[in-house]
């Protein structure tokens, strides 16, 4: 079943779930608005015409400078017909934040505190939610683009790293000259 066919399926079992189609090269993909996830998941998940039992991957993606800036996305495997399929959901402001799936899918537990920690998407509902992959004092996330990760500061374990802006930017610079880029 491909991207289009899911939607229509979708369509006349959630009306107005608001799904789109997005070009992939490896297999179905569907763009769900976030208030809308859970209801997408739990048919996608019931309806035996889809089957999707099982998630494999939820995977965060920061698309900086774009706004909505991240987005989440979610692998999902029907294993009695086999398919595949792609959901992503969009997710931006100041706290980026879209609903867990824990409700129906247990294994999304780990796999959201990992997005968590590593991007700061916020999964509302979840019953866990703390860092996964880094301690429980780290500051930000470490895979935000914009995170300070190429600095020129001795780094000590009784104390948090502080960057100027300043010092942030002018790091950056010397990474692109290094890399032959420029702005």
């Amino acid at each position: 079943m491909d991207a289009p066919a899911i939607i229509a399926a979708l369509e006349i079992r959630l009306p107005g779930a608001g799904a789109q189609a997005l070009a992939s090269i490896d297999q179905p993909t569907i763009l769900v608005p976030a208030d809308r996830l859970r209801d997408v998941c739990v048919a996608l998940r019931d309806d035996p015409a889809f089957g999707f039992t099982a998630l494999v991957d939820i995977v965060g993606v920061d698309t900086l400078p774009n706004e909505p800036r991240f987005e989440v996305n979610y692998s999902l495997v029907a294993v009695d017909v086999p398919a595949r399929l792609r959901i992503k959901v969009r997710a931006g402001g100041e706290i980026p934040r879209v609903p867990s799936v824990t409700g129906v899918w247990p294994a999304a537990g780990f796999l959201e505190r990992e997005v968590w920690d590593l991007f700061g998407v916020e999964f509302e509902g979840h019953p866990d939610m703390r860092r996964l992959l880094t301690p429980e004092d780290w500051e930000g996330h470490p895979l935000r683009k914009d995170y300070p990760v190429q600095v020129d500061t001795p780094v000590t374990f009784d104390a948090p790293t502080e960057v100027t802006e300043e010092q942030f930017r002018a790091t950056m610079e010397k990474d692109r000259r290094l890399r032959g880029e420029s702005r």
